[in-house]
């Protein structure tokens, strides 16, 4: 993976020179947007070829039939809508934040497209890709905390003080296995993980861009780690939502199928 992404980053730097005048961020932006489309092409023949599955995308959750994954794309959304209505609930009763309700086409879109995007590109390395890896060289139980462990220590930001790199490590763990935990309720489906994971990324976006105006003196204990830019992940609120999914979940914390078999059918 550290290797696609390198390449990545290569192929764009002609782009760089042709056309100095894009925006750095842009630029890798474009850049992650190529190592994606390198996995893309890579993956399969690497499930083929080192788990002996002669169907990549299905063992990866990807494929299945329109219905189950449009049922599990849409669950796993709902559930990050009743994630952030707690988080926003609370914020509002706090005092935290202030009710401003301003939303356009434009955020609606990059709602949207950070909702798909983002929600499939990291289900499909963390919860597709990682977790499979893990499984073939630890079982199923320790896989299932080594790929949260790992999406956790990817998301970090160490230059937030202890307390608060703490609290974001911990909020982010939580929220690798709670992705987990839906892709084995939904059957070995990745598109349930993909709607939670993306529509807490879109989600959260629409409400700090617009919804709501968080109050410059925001408890980060409450609010989230991240100052300016607060993680909802990391505060209590974020803990709190995110233990009582996998309360709700866990039936699924033992599963004797593992999280890449798909049902048939």
């Amino acid at each position: 993976m550290p290797l696609l992404y390198g390449l990545g980053w290569l192929l764009v730097q002609p782009l760089a020179l042709l056309a100095p005048a894009i925006p750095r961020d842009r630029l890798d932006l474009i850049g992650t947007a190529m190592a994606l489309l390198l996995l893309l092409v890579s993956l399969p023949l690497r499930i083929r070829r080192a788990w002996g599955d002669p169907h990549p995308w299905r063992r990866l959750g990807v494929t299945a039939s329109p219905t189950r994954l449009a049922r599990a794309l849409l669950r796993g959304i709902l559930k990050a809508f009743l994630l952030l209505f707690l988080v926003a609930a609370v914020l509002l009763l706090t005092g935290q934040a202030s009710w401003r309700g301003q939303l356009g086409i434009a955020p609606l879109l990059n709602a949207l497209a950070l909702l798909l995007g983002v929600g499939f590109a990291e289900e499909l390395v963390f919860r597709g890709w990682l977790w499979g890896e893990l499984e073939q060289l630890l079982g199923p139980g320790r896989a299932l905390w080594g790929q949260a462990l790992v999406f956790s220590l990817a998301h970090t930001r160490f230059n937030l003080g202890a307390a608060e790199a703490v609290g974001l490590l911990g909020g982010l763990t939580l929220l690798g296995l709670v992705l987990a935990l839906q892709r084995r309720a939904d059957g070995g489906v990745l598109w349930g993980a993909v709607g939670l994971h993306g529509g807490l990324v879109g989600g959260w976006f629409l409400l700090q861009g617009g919804l709501l105006a968080l109050a410059p003196d925001a408890a980060p204990w409450l609010v989230g780690p991240g100052g300016a830019h607060p993680n909802p992940i990391g505060g209590v609120v974020g803990w709190m939502g995110l233990g009582g999914v996998l309360w709700v979940r866990r039936r699924w914390w033992a599963s004797p199928r593992g999280q890449t078999e798909l049902p048939a059918g």
